[in-house]
Formats: structure tokens, sequence, C-alpha cells
């Protein structure tokens, strides 16, 4: 239900949607660097912004120093992958995130229908597939998380992503301004990103073989960084490993999302066509001609299974608990108006009652008296006679035939809920 307040003044005005949040967390981050000399995050940012944004170099020549740069110490890359993030969140929303159709003369795909479809699979995750979306990596934020700026928050005790880049921004930082070699190689990671920046503002659209000059510029900020790590692994504690952890659920986030959205349509009409195809088996010409048709040997046993699963289902079956299916046993017991026979010593109803019980084969019960019946019925049963007066059968035949009773109910629970259950 829509809430009316506040709805007329939203109807002729736009939203603005944007990942502005998103951005202000990674300059917070970036603000450690002050640019004085003692931080290199800030040159990455610049470095990668150049990079991506020149207009000269070819995608091919983009990539390859993109590339040479990743490789070199990925975990110290932290301008390119928070940048990467901020183009991810971009493709979002404005829809170009899904590869384009070549059938569709522009890009169909909004940030709206992502929105929707990521919705409506939080409904029909656990009502097809009995399990919540998470389950799944399917929840909102396994596909916005993001934009959702899930790394300035925890949902434990520990800090959140974003929050512990920066303290360990800020203790290289520091570190930086009181040793040598720390600071040696900081300047020397940002001189060399400064110097490609640089390279990068002054090539222009009629520059000749400047390939050479590119990579040696690409080269050596690339190789400055094999120092860099070995200086702040020597930070006590080595902030190093835990940069490496950082980037990791940075960058497996990031992949998560874009395979997800990617998938969107596809995922969503996958279990919509198979939660049809399922509902069809309700007619029982349909389910003779999807047995047939379906090639895959789970969808033949589903229809070949169903009508006998069916009849398996209860809704007075329906428990969550051991103490629910006790009580449950009880109440189908009494209505079915069982146990029928409490008096051992009433021979007659404990001779009748051996006729209701399938195990007990009555052929010719009727030329026997009753307490004949009663004997014969014991040694079907396996329950000893010799030495017995015929009460302690009647007592022994009784309460096994009335032991049986709730064991038949409780094998019609147990078919209930495997019939239930989804798998």
């Amino acid at each position: 239900m829509t809430v009316n307040k506040g709805l007329a003044s939203l109807i002729d005005t736009d939203p603005n949607l944007s990942n502005q949040a998103q951005e202000n967390a990674i300059n917070d981050i970036k603000a450690v660097d002050k640019n004085d000399g003692y931080q290199f995050i800030k040159s990455q940012f610049d470095v990668d912004t150049a990079i991506h944004n020149n207009t000269v170099l070819t995608t091919s020549q983009k990539n390859d120093a993109l590339e040479t740069l990743y490789a070199a110490q990925p975990h110290l890359q932290i301008g390119r992958y928070l940048n990467d993030t901020i183009r991810h969140t971009n493709t979002i929303l404005d829809g170009s995130i899904m590869p384009f159709d070549p059938t569709a003369e522009t890009q169909t795909f909004t940030f709206i229908e992502a929105l929707q479809t990521v919705e409506a699979l939080q409904t029909s995750i656990p009502q097809i597939l009995g399990v919540p979306a998470s389950a799944k990596s399917r929840d909102v934020n396994d596909h916005f998380g993001l934009l959702n700026n899930i790394f300035t928050t925890s949902q434990d005790s520990t800090q959140p992503i974003f929050t512990r880049l920066k303290e360990i921004m800020q203790l290289i930082d520091t570190t930086s301004r009181t040793t040598s070699a720390l600071n040696t190689a900081t300047a020397a990671v940002r001189f060399s990103n400064t110097q490609l920046v640089t390279f990068l503002n002054s090539v222009v659209a009629d520059s000749t073989d400047f390939q050479t000059t590119l990579d040696n510029r690409v080269n050596t900020a690339a190789g400055n960084m094999a120092n860099l790590n070995t200086r702040i692994s020597q930070i006590p504690g080595d902030p190093s490993v835990e940069l490496i952890s950082i980037r990791d659920k940075i960058v497996t986030q990031q992949t998560l999302e874009n395979s997800n959205i990617i998938s969107l349509r596809t995922y969503i009409e996958s279990i919509t066509n198979n939660d049809t195809l399922a509902g069809l088996a309700e007619n029982k010409d349909m389910r003779e001609l999807l047995t047939k048709v379906a090639q895959n040997t789970s969808w033949q046993n589903y229809y070949n299974d169903y009508e006998t699963n069916k009849s398996r289902l209860n809704p007075l079956y329906a428990i969550s608990t051991d103490s629910d299916k006790s009580s449950v046993i009880e109440l189908v017991l009494q209505s079915r108006g069982l146990p029928d026979v409490t008096d051992y010593l009433d021979f007659a109803s404990v001779a009748n009652k051996t006729k209701r019980d399938d195990r007990i084969d009555t052929k010719n019960y009727d030329l026997y008296s009753n307490e004949q019946i009663i004997t014969k019925s014991c040694e079907q049963l396996g329950i000893t006679t010799a030495n017995r007066s015929i009460e302690d059968q009647s007592n022994s035949l009784l309460n096994n035939m009335n032991e049986n009773d709730r064991s038949t109910v409780a094998d019609e629970l147990d078919q209930n809920e495997d019939a239930n259950t989804l798998s």
C-alpha cells in the first residue's frame, strides 16, 4: 500500500538518483592524502582518471597501461579499485551495465527495471525455491550493495571496510612522516604517477611515436609499487595483509553485483518459467505431455511422482517442531476415533479390530472364534502366544495394533512433510 502523505509533491519532481553518497565515502578516504608528499592515494586516482579520460590513446593502449599498473601490487592500487566501484555504480544507474541487445535500437535496460526485478526476486525466490533471496546471493545488497554504501557499515562488531581502509591510510601517512624509507618509497610512487599524468595530458591528437615513452612511464610507476609494498609491510602489524583482504572484499562485491545484474532478465525468466511448468502438473493431461517432453530426469520424476506426492499433502499435518508433530498425531487419531478399542478383555472388539489392520491376513477369520482370531493375529505379528493366557495375548495384540495406528499417522505426517519440502 502506497503512503499518500507527501506523494503529490513527488509527482512533478525528479528524485535525482545518483551514487553521490558512495563518492562521498570514497572522497573521505582520498582526503587522507594531503597532497604534501607523504601519501600516494591521490596520485593513483589521478592516474586512473587520466588514462580513462584520455582521448588520444586507443582502447588497447588504455587497457594495457591499466593492467600493467593494476598487476603491480593490486592491494595497493587503491585509487584504481575505488574508482572502478564508482564507474560500476554509474553503469547501474544509467543501465549500461546490461550488455547491449543488438536487436534493439537503443539500450532498453534501466535502473528502474533493475530495482523492480530485484524487488520481485525478494518475493519469488522464497515462494518458488523455499529459501530467502540471500540464500541464493540475490538479496538487495547482492545487486546494489556498493550503491547502498555497505562498506560504510558493519553487521557485527568489526569495523566497516571503508572505516578500516581510511585508518590504514592514516597509519601509512603518519608513519611516512617519521620513517625515511617509507617516505622515500611513497614519494617515488607519487612522483612517477604525477609524471605519468603529466605525460598523458601532453599527448595530443597529432602526437606520433609516443608508445615507448608511455610504456616507460607506466613501467616506472608500476615498478615503484614493489618497494612501497615492502616498506608498508615493515610497519608493525604489517597492514599490507589487511589491505589485501579489504581489496578482495570490495572486488568480490563488485563482481557479484555485476554478474547478478547482467543476468537479471534471464534469471527471473528462468524462475518464472519453471514455476509455470511446475504449476501445469495440476492438469493430468498436461502432466502426461510434459513427462514425455521433458528430457531432464528431475522434471520427469516431478511429473511422474506428482499424483502420489499430492495425495500425501494434508494441511492438518503442517508442523514446525517435534512437539507439534506429537500433538498433530494425537489430533488426527482423535479425528479418526482412535484408539477405537481400549479394553483388551473385550475379545470381540479386539478380534474385530484385527480385520481393519492391513498387516494381518484375515482370510477365513469368519470361521474362527474371537479367541482363535486373537491368537492367529498374534502369530502373524510375531507376538508370543506360547504359555500365555488369552488375556495376555489380547492385551499385547491390542497394544500392538493401537501403536500401529499411531505409526501409520506418523508415517503419513512424514510423507506430507517430504512431499511439501522443496528439493
